[in-house]
């Protein structure tokens, strides 16, 4: 069995994608998997380090404006399907599996001349464009929230499988909290944590939000975990020194600041809510992981979709959204202090876990094997 799994762009795309690869090598090792994507998109390193083949075509992105450019876009995903359908054929692909993003509309329509089956995963709460030009004609569409199917002109071929995470409930729920404290240098703290992070590149915005709570004396109740991410880590740090040399009350010390978590499992276990923006893959895991969250969307994503995907957690009162234009040191403390109550956090825990799917996995095996069989 030869399957070609096609995404570009973002992590939210790719991510998915890896997991479902592994989902298939786990119940058939002896499947043959492919990546196709683009020759500088991020994609590459994380499907390299992932231990997958990837293979580059031409593609475009449609500017969603009107403009001459997008003449150019289309040029190049014309020029897109004629390689998708190389690589396909040389690779005698079964099945293609698309997770979003523009990549997705030349290798699905190269898969339409050659007859061979498709189906779509979308992780968010707000399908992308492809997947809605492309949707019609899958043998299933996969979604990663309920909320994504009206969305969807409530097609026949929809299934809610939710999106694969890197945890599930049953290992989340084994691990021991004191013992995550301690691994992740947080033994000692006796106070509610709130660990603030926006992924890998990290937000700027939220940083200095964060240290001017530090610099203003809001830091008293809790403790914080700031995650900065690769870019913002020396500025911030170096700030945060200028600011603890200056200024010994003690609520100044109350943060401790990483570039990165590698485990977020055992962070998620250790802290009590979280600060973060609202990708799906982050919505998936603090609903596995039962963790109250104030939700600060990213104002750039494409449609504003991480604003519906932090939908799903508020709606539940799981969640609270801040959006970053209404951000401040003022506005962010006073929703910390109303949710690190422990009722507060035990309620929305419950609510946040009563979201949680926990047969994706099964889901989406089932989803494959059946579009093979079709």
């Amino acid at each position: 069995m030869n399957i070609v799994f096609a995404c570009a762009g973002t992590g939210g795309h790719v991510n998915p994608a890896i997991a479902m690869a592994k989902i298939l090598l786990k119940h058939q090792p002896d499947t043959k998997i492919l990546f196709i994507g683009t020759k500088d998109g991020l994609e590459n390193s994380l499907v390299m380090n992932a231990g997958f083949e990837i293979k580059h075509i031409s593609t475009g992105k449609i500017i969603r404006s009107l403009t001459l450019k997008n003449f150019k876009q289309l040029a190049k995903a014309y020029k897109g399907i004629s390689d998708a359908k190389k690589v396909l054929i040389d690779f005698k692909a079964d099945l293609i599996i698309g997770t979003g993003g523009y990549i997705c509309v030349p290798v699905m329509l190269a898969s339409k001349k050659l007859k061979i089956p498709y189906m779509l995963h979308e992780s968010n709460a707000f399908p992308g464009v492809s997947v809605k030009l492309l949707a019609k004609k899958a043998k299933a569409v996969m979604i990663g929230f309920e909320d994504a199917r009206v969305r969807l002109k409530n097609r026949k071929n929809i299934v809610y499988t939710g999106t694969p995470a890197k945890f599930d409930v049953d290992v989340f729920d084994r691990l021991d909290k004191e013992a995550c404290k301690k691994e992740l240098g947080l033994a000692d703290i006796d106070k509610k944590i709130v660990l603030v992070t926006c992924g890998s590149q990290g937000a700027m915005k939220v940083n200095k939000t964060i240290l001017e709570m530090v610099s203003s004396h809001f830091i008293q109740d809790y403790f914080v975990v700031l995650v900065t991410g690769n870019k913002n880590y020396d500025e911030i740090k170096n700030e945060l020194k200028i600011i603890q040399s200056k200024d010994k009350h003690e609520s100044v010390n109350n943060i401790k600041v990483e570039q990165f978590i590698f485990d977020m499992d055992k962070m998620y276990k250790a802290v009590d809510i979280c600060i973060t923006r609202a990708g799906a893959l982050t919505v998936t895991e603090l609903a596995l992981s039962g963790k109250p969250a104030i939700l600060i969307p990213l104002p750039t994503a494409a449609e504003n979709h991480q604003l519906y995907n932090a939908k799903v957690l508020e709606n539940v009162s799981a969640g609270k959204i801040i959006e970053q234009k209404d951000l401040t040191a003022n506005v962010l403390n006073s929703n910390i202090q109303k949710m690190i109550i422990q009722n507060n956090i035990d309620e929305m825990s419950h609510n946040a876990r009563k979201i949680a799917k926990l047969d994706v996995e099964e889901k989406i095996y089932k989803c494959m094997l059946d579009a093979l069989k079709k």
